[in-house]
């Protein structure tokens, strides 16, 4: 399925925000230098690029959420192709990637994602594919891609697995098959540490270490009592009234 044309506000949110934010900022001044009849329209063209900013913004946002939401590859199948999309940008942009994601145009077209970093550009094909198997026709077409983009490399990422032949025909080739497994082993190692959660110890009073005597009449465990009177403490039989014994404490 081919991707349909992409608008400049589009390929801006594509973009991650602080582009679009900056981008913004130089139509407005480039727009008041030039005068004339366009000087009237410095603060739509301003908008307009803070607006694809702001689109970017939340969607990175989104895609925080929906990565660090990630436990399984149950969880990995039940998003949209979009989200999909979505949590595998996140992920390499984890990774260090600038991150331009192109997969607005249908769920099998051709790049999804174009990953830039350190001089080197690869792109990436998202196949959120829950039954099938990634075949070696779709290999092929990226690496054709890759070829018409003078591309370093090619990543093609599925939650299921290859077949035989696409496994086959990427050996030796600049291109990287992720199935499920192995996503899930990316995002994993891109999600932020568990927090620990402080909690105040808790206090328990400890049971007196002093043990009761025996009543010296009937043996009965004794209780410590006070006399009314004088206050002065000492042990009395458990079994009162039945039972008077007392002992010094």
């Amino acid at each position: 399925m081919a991707h349909r044309k992409e608008s400049i506000l589009e390929g801006i949110a594509s973009m991650p925000w602080p582009v679009g934010f900056v981008l913004g900022i130089v139509a407005y001044s480039f727009t008041r230098n030039v005068g004339g009849m366009l000087a009237p329209l410095a603060w739509i063209f301003a908008l307009a690029c803070w607006a694809a900013a702001a689109m970017s913004f939340f969607k990175e946002l989104k895609g925080k959420r929906l990565l660090e939401a990630q436990s399984s590859l149950d969880s990995l199948q039940s998003m949209s192709w979009r989200e999909f999309e979505t949590l595998v940008g996140e992920a390499y942009r984890r990774l260090g990637y600038f991150v331009e994601e192109h997969g607005g145009g249908g769920k099998d077209g051709g790049i999804d994602l174009i990953l830039s970093k350190e001089g080197r550009k690869e792109l990436v094909q998202c196949k959120q594919w829950k039954t099938r198997q990634v075949k070696v026709s779709v290999v092929r077409e990226m690496w054709g891609l890759l070829q018409h983009h003078g591309a370093d490399a090619v990543k093609i990422v599925c939650v299921g697995t290859f077949t035989a032949d696409a496994e086959e025909f990427a050996q030796g080739k600049a291109i990287e098959l992720i199935n499920g497994e192995r996503l899930l082993d990316l995002v994993r190692s891109v999600q932020s540490p568990a927090r620990t959660v402080r909690t105040e110890p808790s206090f328990t009073p400890e049971p007196p270490t002093t043990t009761s005597p025996a009543c010296p009449r009937c043996a009965a465990p004794m209780l410590m009592r006070s006399n009314r009177k004088t206050g002065e403490s000492f042990w009395g039989c458990s079994k009162y009234p039945e039972c008077r014994g007392t002992k010094r404490a």
